[in-house]
């Protein structure tokens, strides 16, 4: 009789492991749903990876020099253009690889970490201090400080910003996602953040005040904040040719204030 309870049992906890991996994807959106973290046997959360970052720092900075150098020196407009396209390409690896080295870094509304995993970061300074060790030069502190729109304007023109009010998430992404590939600021109600385009779609990665309240690497699926706002505007400063050239001139980025 033990012999067959203890069968039983086992039958009952394989038909349960079995179905529970059979409808693992629904499982996993109903919790999602729910607003709480799912445990997943095997994985973990990303880990902040300092040491690389500085490294990319340093060969982000001699790239910038270097491709200064050359654009300077360049006979035409036919020459500059081939550095400043060189020079768009090269950052729209080098900027995400720099982000990726904070995911995991907690958030806190008044953090101002300039380092992956060294204290806590909020949004404004994660965008600030990003786009400072790529090599723009600017005043992180003054930067990060400022509405997300001052962000934006202190790069790009106002007529390149893309203002949404409104409208629905799935028109916004469909919106997004026939833009070229580059890399992107983008401001909400309150937040700021970046947006990353590829001929794959596109991905969020900011500091979330929200749920794991951290830095994140979000794909349009999973970009719960940039779902919820109602107002949006970006900018793209990988398509601008005068935000390159200012790269490559080192010269400094002067902050918009006010409103």
């Amino acid at each position: 009789m033990k012999r067959f309870l203890l069968r039983l049992i086992l039958l009952i906890v394989a038909t349960l492991a079995a179905l529970g991996w059979w409808f693992r994807d629904d499982v996993s959106k109903a919790w999602q749903k729910l607003g709480k973290p799912l445990l997943v046997i095997g994985t973990k959360s990303p880990t902040p990876d300092p040491v690389r970052y500085e490294v990319i720092k340093e060969e982000t900075e001699r790239w910038r020099q270097d491709l200064g150098k050359r654009y300077r020196a360049a006979k035409n407009k036919s020459e500059q253009d081939a550095v400043i396209a060189e020079a768009k390409s090269f950052l729209e690896a080098a900027l995400p690889d720099l982000m990726s080295c904070w995911l995991g870094t907690p958030w806190d509304f008044n953090g101002t970490s300039e380092k992956p995993g060294e204290g806590k970061v909020a949004c404004g300074y994660f965008v600030a201090t990003v786009l400072r060790d790529a090599g723009f030069r600017m005043n992180r502190y003054k930067l990060a400080r400022e509405p997300s729109e001052n962000i934006l304007l202190s790069f790009l023109p106002r007529s390149e910003l893309q203002r949404r009010v409104g409208i629905s998430y799935e028109g916004y992404a469909d919106e997004v996602r026939k833009f070229s590939s580059g890399v992107r600021i983008v401001g909400l109600d309150t937040h700021v953040g970046f947006l990353v385009s590829s001929p794959e779609g596109f991905r969020f990665i900011h500091s979330s005040g929200s749920r794991p309240w951290c830095v994140v690497d979000e794909s349009e699926q999973e970009a719960e904040v940039l779902k919820r706002s109602n107002y949006r505007v970006h900018g793209s400063l990988t398509d601008n040719r005068e935000v390159i050239r200012r790269w490559l001139a080192g010269e400094k980025v002067k902050v918009k204030t006010g409103s």
